[in-house]
């Protein structure tokens, strides 16, 4: 089991809220694509946290952490995708660092498991 935490576009924020659906998130079509310079500037903000690329296939780019509590991560053309062990200190780096990535206001962070999107 692990814990995920989901960076999308503001774009897809605003599109969950107004479509008031349980399963918006179940359909792929309803995310709006990055643009080609967010997932480069996703990509080198996670090299930069120290983030190791592993490996790139069908599904994106996939990175892990040399300090386990930073967990891995997935990069799609459409989200950022998070996981964290359930530790306590896994599930506040993640967090963290996640909610970091949303500082340009380019991005939301969607937490499933504690209500949703971070509202500041």
């Amino acid at each position: 089991m692990s814990y995920n935490i989901q960076i999308f576009s503001t774009e897809t924020k605003e599109k969950e809220k107004a479509a008031d659906d349980d399963s918006f998130f179940d359909r792929e079509e309803n995310l709006i694509p990055f643009t080609q310079g967010q997932v480069s500037g996703l990509k080198e903000r996670l090299l930069k946290y120290k983030y190791n690329l592993v490996s790139e296939d069908e599904t994106g780019l996939h990175f892990n952490h040399p300090d386990e509590d930073f967990g891995s991560a997935l990069l799609t053309d459409k989200g950022l995708y998070f996981n964290a062990s359930l530790s306590e200190s896994s599930i506040f780096e993640v967090g963290m660092t996640a909610s970091e990535f949303t500082d340009t206001g380019e991005f939301a962070k969607y937490d499933p498991q504690n209500e949703g999107w971070e509202e500041f």
